[in-house]
């Protein structure tokens, strides 16, 4: 346990955490070499926890302490309180829910490890914006997809932002990244005998909910980023090309939203009679 300490001065080397935090290509740059992550909001604060994540320190508002005693009273870590304005000085924006934490990252597992237990996976070419991966990760959790994959140039699905629009679901769903791209699709993918769906709006692409996807013992689909989507090489790689059909004109979704719908459709359950 570590009583809270207040801190008044913006430049306290403690608080080197929790510096910048608006500053994308510093903290992208920073966090992963640092080895840290910073979770914002008691709920993800906690998430992060139970998946086993150890916490490095705590930068809370005044009106926080209460309502984490429990954490305060359990975790070895120190616990800096911070007015509302320092804690907006430090970070560089205005910390709606009043609670940070910085945390140490895990070493990722390899992909073979990630696909050793699993049916269901998604695999992302080249999505960068870190909304869209924390609306993936979270609709990956939900219905019912057991691992991520990333290619090399994927956003990093524990930056701030990718971990609060995701709720935490960036903890509960394992995924590693595919560093030899797109090689690792045909080799690490298929030869564990994934079948690989890409999702594109082509009209060549055969309808989802045509097929029967339930009937597939393992299966990956492939979402590539939004606007270019998935690129020539990924689709080459697949084995079907699928998309969503739509109405009034619309061609495409969001890729966030799409993802959500094709992994209901995907998550192995037989259609309804």
């Amino acid at each position: 346990m570590a009583e809270p300490v207040a801190v008044g001065d913006p430049d306290d080397p403690r608080l080197y955490d929790y510096t910048a935090l608006t500053d994308v290509e510093l903290r992208r740059r920073r966090e992963p070499a640092e080895g840290l992550f910073i979770a914002e909001g008691q709920k993800v604060v906690r998430r992060a926890l139970r998946a086993g994540y150890a916490m490095r320190s705590m930068l809370l508002t005044d009106k926080w302490v209460d309502a984490l005693r429990d954490v305060i009273d359990e975790v070895p870590a120190p616990v800096y309180v911070v007015s509302d304005e320092l804690a907006e000085r430090v970070t560089g924006y205005h910390v709606h829910r009043g609670a940070l934490a910085a945390m140490q990252r895990k070493a990722l597992p390899d992909a073979a490890g990630v696909l050793a237990g699993a049916r269901r996976v998604v695999i992302m070419e080249a999505v960068n914006d870190h909304t869209n991966i924390g609306a993936i990760f979270r609709s990956a959790a939900a219905l019912g997809m057991d691992a991520v994959l990333l290619s090399p140039d994927c956003a990093d699905p524990l930056y701030r932002r990718s971990v609060k629009v995701s709720m935490g679901a960036v903890f509960s769903v394992p995924y590693a990244r595919l560093d030899a791209w797109p090689r690792d699709l045909y080799g690490t993918v298929k030869e564990a005998g994934f079948r690989l769906l890409a999702l594109t709006p082509a009209a060549e692409a055969a309808a989802l909910p045509d097929l029967a996807t339930h009937e597939l013992p393992r299966l990956a689909l492939l979402l590539g980023a939004e606007g270019p989507g998935l690129s020539p090489k990924a689709l080459a790689a697949a084995d079907t090309l699928v998309r969503i059909p739509m109405s009034h004109d619309i061609d495409s979704l969001n890729v966030g939203a799409a993802a959500a719908v094709a992994f209901y459709a995907v998550a192995g359950r037989p259609p309804a009679p």
